[in-house]
């Protein structure tokens, strides 16, 4: 696939509309550089490629967000983006010389949930199905992994890994396995067990992760010779427990004696009871004797006639008075001792009860007391719980260790009959990295005078691809001439193999190469290459003998930014 077309639009303009031609393409920065005031930088130069990698499914906040400084964003770029809707679209083509050769459109824009657009082909696609989408489309080919977006990382070189790195252009914290998936793809080798391998290479690492946490608290070996100990300790304190003089009924005394003692807390208590009441009685007999006996005739006779006085036809003598009087303090006597003698046979018969509780606690007492020493008795019986649940432990962790084992041997073994596959394939593989080598150790010789070399090495994790040259490693502006190199070499193989690719190359900070060999670059490597090479670079760093009106596809500067803002 090649680049087409390039647009930048909202509801009411195009603001750009960007067309690429094969071979060069220059994104010139008009800024002169003699001027000191004046700077090359934020023009919009290298939102040509982002805006192009948003296309193929990268977040796209690396347009308007700091790359370093994460939570600094140009506010002016992310507003314009998101306040007027703007909406890109790229075209992509099979072959630009055949003009009804298949094409892809992409469109998307910088709104989130309902508003957010993400087409191909006028077709809706949801973010999560979008790059899996270009990479059937493109690739033709649907396994997980390599990813859409790892497998075209190094066609768009404008972040700091794919900037400085030729092969591993994927984030630092990229695994081997992944890069391995990567590698073979980039050869062709496209095999359907990356995405297994790189599951299973997951699995043992939390395999590896358990049992380093396991390893803090014994080993296997540990655990095991630790179970012998315990299981040999409770041997012996079973041997202990037995040599006791326990009585076969000795739980069953126990269990007797326990609700003997329940039985007489409750005589004891409801005896207390009825002494207390029995007790209430007695103390108002005697407050009622004492009234009767001490009762004054003259004070009722007295009482008697100054009623009499108020009520002259008073019909009840005085003599009556005192009789009814008396007739009232004895019922109530008779009333209140009425109880005593429920209550006092209630207390013999409870008496009789505890005595017979505390005879037969007395006996029991002394049947446990005469099998053996308890104290000790129940100290081995706490040493044979601790025991087992030591043994209960030590048997968890054996457990989990046999299981760990088990489970890391398996996934080795898969992995392993993976390895076996991808190794049968090994001719293959040396192959093809001996036909891209015809290509890159040509390019190189033809940029420096050496000649690079591509190789497939073999690791504990997988394949890996390495370059070596004679004179160790290059420096800046050499190690973008190695990526040119590579990434040109990559294409001529491609298409010599059949391996579908896409045919264009974003290379930002093309100045830090040589004027020689950017010359020869532009003026030849690209020239005979069926690629595009997209280059954002300041008109003033470009040697003068360029015709930079033959190359460039759009002219940016200060008083004319890419979103014209």
């Amino acid at each position: 696939m090649f680049l087409k077309n390039l647009k930048i639009e909202n509801s009411s303009q195009v603001i750009r509309d960007i067309s690429f031609r094969k071979g060069i393409n220059l994104i010139i920065d008009e800024t002169k550089t003699a001027d000191k005031k004046k700077s090359g930088n934020n023009v919009g130069k290298t939102t040509v490629l982002r805006l192009i990698d948003f296309c193929l499914g990268s977040s796209g906040k690396n347009i308007y967000v700091d790359p370093e400084f994460k939570n600094k964003s140009n506010l002016t770029v992310e507003k314009f983006l998101t306040e007027n809707n703007v909406l890109i679209t790229l075209t992509l083509k099979e072959d630009l010389d055949v003009e009804h050769s298949k094409e892809i459109v992409i469109k998307r824009n910088f709104l989130q949930r309902s508003q957010k657009i993400i087409k191909v082909n006028d077709t809706e696609v949801k973010s999560k199905d979008f790059p899996e989408n270009l990479k059937e489309l493109i690739f033709h080919t649907n396994p997980k992994k390599p990813t859409f977006r790892q497998i075209v990382s190094k066609n768009v070189r404008d972040e700091k890994s794919r900037l400085i790195n030729t092969v591993k252009v994927l984030h630092p914290s990229t695994t081997k396995e992944e890069y391995e998936a990567l590698y073979l793809f980039w050869l062709g080798v496209d095999l359907d067990v990356a995405d297994r391998k790189q599951r299973l290479f997951r699995e043992k690492k939390i395999e590896e992760d358990l049992q380093k946490r396991l390893v803090k608290e014994n080993t296997l070996s540990q655990v095991k010779q630790s179970l012998l100990l315990v299981e040999n300790n409770i041997e012996e304190l079973k041997l202990k427990k037995d040599s006791f003089n326990i009585n076969e009924d000795y739980e069953e005394d126990v269990n007797a004696l326990n609700e003997i003692k329940s039985k007489i807390s409750r005589a004891s208590t409801k005896i207390g009871r009825l002494e207390v009441r029995k007790d209430l009685i007695t103390e108002s007999i005697q407050e009622l004797e004492e009234e009767y006996s001490n009762v004054s005739i003259e004070k009722i006779r007295k009482l008697y006639e100054e009623a009499k006085a108020l009520l002259p036809d008073i019909q009840r003598t005085f003599d009556e008075t005192l009789q009814f009087h008396n007739n009232m303090v004895r019922e109530k006597k008779n009333f209140i001792t009425s109880e005593l003698p429920s209550i006092n046979t209630e207390l013999e018969d409870l008496n009789l009860k505890l005595k017979s509780y505390l005879d037969k606690e007395k006996e029991l007492t002394g049947k446990i007391s005469k099998s053996g020493a308890m104290d000790e008795f129940q100290g081995i019986v706490l040493a044979l719980n601790q025991a087992h649940e030591a043994k209960g432990t030590l048997e968890e962790q054996k457990r989990l260790w046999e299981s760990s084992l088990g489970k890391l041997e398996s996934i080795e073994e898969d992995i392993e009959g993976i390895d076996e596959g991808i190794d049968s394939m090994d001719d293959l593989i040396q192959e093809r990295v001996s036909a891209f080598n015809i290509y890159f150790s040509d390019v190189s010789n033809k940029l420096y005078g050496e000649r690079y070399v591509l190789s497939a090495d073999k690791n504990d994790k997988g394949y890996e691809l390495n370059i070596s040259t004679l004179l160790g490693n290059p420096g800046t502006g050499k190690k973008k001439g190695e990526m040119a190199a590579f990434d040109l070499s990559y294409i001529k193989f491609a298409d010599d193999i059949g391996i579908e690719c896409l045919h264009f190359i974003l290379q930002d900070q093309i100045e830090n190469i040589h004027d020689n060999q950017i010359n020869n670059i532009l003026t030849e490597l690209v020239e005979n290459t069926n690629c595009q090479y997209v280059l954002p670079v300041l008109k003033d760093k470009l040697p003068r003998d360029i015709d930079v009106d033959k190359y460039q596809v759009i002219s940016l500067s200060q008083d004319s930014k890419l979103f014209k803002i």
